[in-house]
């Protein structure tokens, strides 16, 4: 009796199979390209690995038994999925499979997320079966995030220069610096100097920032934050300065509940990158998400 399939048994499976197909063991030596004393002790064996009878076969003709009729249909059923597994085994060959967990920082500009969405594009548009799982993250949280396994990959500005990363220049932000409608400097906001900025309270952020070339060592910082919309706050409030992105601050400008302390003066670049971690063993889902991102904003 049969517990294991070994491929031995597929083959003598194979055999019986063709055997009925050409309605008998003689018509399907041409089939198979073996004698039939082979053909008719393939059967045999394979009758005696099952342990009944499969067909009647001689000088009476071939009939398949009953148990032999439903041998077949259950053989067919298993060549077909055994057929359907190498399909797909080979397409995986050619697949990028499994997760892939990709971190951004919140409010990066607008064209900069549109440009994540045609990588997304280009890269559905792989043979893939990935998982996307997209999270915002606080920037200070990034680099933590890829060195514990959370993230494959990050976008945003780092600082820590870990060694165990991979870092990539990909867009640059401009950061401005702001008053609320509330605030003294409101009305002359525009071109204000050093002596008016270092008069007043700024609010800054509670992480490491890349070096400014701004005069913030003279500036009176009472209110730290680690995203923009508390930075946000803190500017609106009318208490405080501080700097926010340009493309998070215009629709508040418009409003003219924020105002630019001097558009030409009061400002830096902030440089975004892409993050990885290096990596012994290559992944192909990551290597192929990073070449559609890099394309993306080429």
């Amino acid at each position: 009796m049969i517990n294991t399939l070994s491929s031995m048994d597929l083959r003598l499976i194979r055999v019986f199979q063709a055997v009925v197909e050409a309605g008998g063991v003689s018509a399907a030596q041409g089939t198979l390209n073996i004698s039939q004393s082979t053909i008719s002790n393939q059967l045999a064996a394979l009758e005696t690995r099952l342990g009944y009878r499969l067909c009647e076969r001689g000088r009476g003709g071939f009939a398949l038994t009953a148990k032999g009729e439903r041998l077949l249909t259950a053989s067919r059923q298993l060549l077909e999925s055994i057929e359907v597994f190498c399909q797909e085994a080979r397409q995986l060959d050619r697949q990028l499979v499994g997760q892939l967990r990709i971190g951004v920082i919140g409010h990066t500009a607008l064209g900069t997320n549109a440009r994540l969405s045609t990588a997304i594009r280009r890269f559905r548009a792989r043979p893939q079966a990935v998982e996307l799982i997209l999270s915002m993250l606080p920037p200070g949280g990034l680099e933590e995030a890829l060195l514990s396994g959370g993230i494959h990959l990050g976008i945003g500005y780092c600082w820590h220069r870990a060694p165990q990363l991979d870092y990539q220049p990909l867009f640059v932000e401009q950061q401005q610096a702001y008053c609320g409608r509330d605030h003294p400097l409101f009305p002359q906001a525009g071109a204000l100097g050093p002596a008016d900025l270092a008069a007043h309270d700024w609010a800054w952020r509670s992480y490491p920032l890349p070096d400014t070339g701004l005069p913030v060592g003279d500036w009176r910082i009472s209110a730290r934050a680690d995203n923009m919309e508390a930075i946000a706050a803190l500017v609106l409030s009318g208490q405080h300065l501080g700097f926010l992105p340009e493309h998070y601050a215009a629709p508040l400008a418009e409003r003219d509940l924020l105002r630019a302390l001097d558009p030409a003066r009061w400002r830096y670049l902030a440089e975004f990158q892409l993050v990885t971690r290096k990596r012994g063993h290559p992944n192909p889902t990551l290597q192929a998400f990073v070449a559609d991102l890099v394309a993306a904003h080429a």
